[in-house]
């Protein structure tokens, strides 16, 4: 099995033992497996705390950045997996979540979670794609 690491540059630090993405070989396709991305800037500070819709929009857009250096977009995601700090806050997550899920509509599940690794992010998102060669 070939896989290749993805940790596009200017990102997040790596704090451990994982990678941004993995790109997976399955033969005539790809597979790019996203870890969960939380509203962390790549100096490890919380990005608009306490702002869900900031936060959602700026974890989308690194999903995006670790998407794009494996040749693949959110058009290609097959799932997706929410975790948020406040259930309350679901309509405004949807509606961001819906803009760039608007052509792939991935499986999703969304759960609530009491927090995440980093004080400040209130949301965490990972997905899967897959992409013919």
């Amino acid at each position: 099995m070939n896989k290749k690491f993805l940790n596009p540059d200017n990102f997040t630090n790596i704090m451990g033992a994982y990678s941004h993405g993995i790109e997976v070989d399955i033969g005539d396709s790809k597979m790019i497996f996203v870890t969960g991305q939380i509203a962390m800037d790549k100096d490890g500070n919380a990005v608009a705390p306490d702002d869900i819709s900031k936060q959602t929009e700026f974890v989308f857009q690194n999903i995006q950045k670790i998407l794009q250096s494996s040749g693949t977009s959110l058009d290609d995601v097959v799932k997706a997996v929410i975790y948020v700090t406040d259930i309350s806050k679901f309509k405004e997550i949807s509606t961001i979540r819906n803009n760039y899920f608007a052509n792939s509509k991935p499986v999703s599940t969304l759960v609530e979670i009491n927090k995440t690794v980093k004080e400040g992010c209130d949301i965490e998102i990972e997905v899967t794609a897959v992409k013919k060669k």
